[in-house]
């Protein structure tokens, strides 16, 4: 079996993508327990009880710890640091506080990307985040397109400034039942973003860490077309986030779209399916033209074998709610475009697994009362 020492020095593979040191160098591991037959517990302190990247912890702790042949099971436990540890960190980091863990109360965080523009992904974001407030849940949506940010207009949202809240977190816009959160609410007008890598790293960090998110079903965030910054940069700070791509049917289209899907498994993000917009255009008589050909969005959901969760047709009320402001399944649910989106919608609500509760078994019945009238004895 490995010492502990050993285990130790293995553990320094695993990152905390919020604080960017390695978890033995923040002195985040508590104890490291080796017992008979190969078993190993280790328990990691986190800085929030709420840590939205527990998960992350959990895998990556797992992962090092099994790279060692002897060991058989890895059982990964969790306490929280308390105010006397978590000043030592600060100290340690030149830091005046610590993550609070803002995503703590989102259960899902969905990252809807494409491998090019064009194909109607930021339209799709908006719509799936409505249909998904109308399945009842709750939702917010993230305009990570930071130079091509639409998000505010498809909502129809004014582009003030948000408000702040006592606690000094930025709260979210709400409209149509779904909480925006866009960098467009905080320069002028069709103003250019012209950033480099780490002003959008501050940017996207500060809208996961600043803003009030509370509780969420889901998050959707909508990427910038291509595998650039922002999508690494997401990557890393949402591990446990999983990954929606946007294509069309034409062959080209899928074999970019395929460049996202690499860009998802190098940087370990889960492909939770595909969707594929401007499938068919139906004219008023009735006749289908299939303009961007056919099979591009079951191609790549087949080679990745992943479902393909929609195929959205061309209808013009998806464009003209689109630039009205109201996204069209909120304002014409029959349309065939907003019915493909509902369905898909319901299909990521598949993906998501529901704890159902542990039922207990009833109560033994009390034994019946005897009826009837007492005899006398003889």
């Amino acid at each position: 079996m490995p010492s502990e020492t050993a285990i130790r020095e293995a553990l320094k593979a695993v990152i905390d993508p919020e604080l960017r040191r390695d978890i033995v160098e923040l002195d985040m591991v508590r104890s490291i327990d080796i017992k008979d037959a190969g078993v190993v517990d280790v328990t990691v302190s986190l800085t929030t009880p709420g840590c939205p990247i527990k998960n992350h912890f959990q895998t990556a702790v797992a992962e090092a710890v099994s790279s060692f042949d002897d060991v058989t099971r890895v059982n990964v436990g969790f306490d929280v640091l308390n105010d006397t540890q978590k000043s030592a960190l600060q100290k340690k980091l030149g830091r005046s506080s610590l993550p609070e863990g803002a995503l703590a109360q989102v259960k899902n965080v969905i990252c809807v990307g494409s491998g090019k523009g064009g194909v109607g992904k930021s339209t799709l974001t908006a719509n799936l985040a409505v249909a998904l407030a109308a399945e009842g849940k709750q939702v917010g949506v993230l305009d990570a397109d930071v130079w091509g940010y639409s998000i505010p207009r498809m909502f129809g949202v004014p582009a003030d400034r948000p408000k702040v809240s006592g606690e000094r977190k930025i709260l979210p816009p709400v409209a149509h039942d779904v909480k925006v959160m866009s960098i467009g609410f905080f320069l002028d007008e069709d103003a250019a973003v012209v950033w480099r890598g780490p002003m959008l790293h501050k940017a996207l960090t500060q809208f996961l860490e600043d803003v009030a998110w509370g509780e969420l079903d889901y998050l959707l965030v909508d990427l910038p077309p291509g595998t650039g910054d922002v999508s690494m940069t997401l990557a890393q700070l949402l591990p446990q986030a999983k990954f929606v791509i946007v294509t069309t049917p034409q062959d080209t289209a899928q074999k970019v779209a395929r460049r996202a899907a690499e860009m998802a498994d190098k940087v370990k993000l889960e492909v939770a399916g595909i969707i594929e917009n401007m499938s068919v255009f139906t004219a008023p008589d009735g006749e289908r033209y299939p303009i961007f050909g056919t099979g591009g969005g079951a191609a790549l959901a087949d080679e990745l074998d992943v479902p393909l969760l929609g195929k959205v047709p061309i209808t013009m009320p998806l464009r003209e709610q689109a630039d009205a402001g109201v996204p069209l399944v909120s304002f014409d649910p029959s349309d065939p475009a907003a019915q493909a989106i509902r369905q898909a919608a319901r299909g990521i609500v598949a993906l998501s697994p529901i704890e159902l509760p542990v039922m207990q078994a009833p109560a033994a019945a009390a034994a019946p009362k005897p009826v009837g009238m007492s005899l006398p004895m003889a």
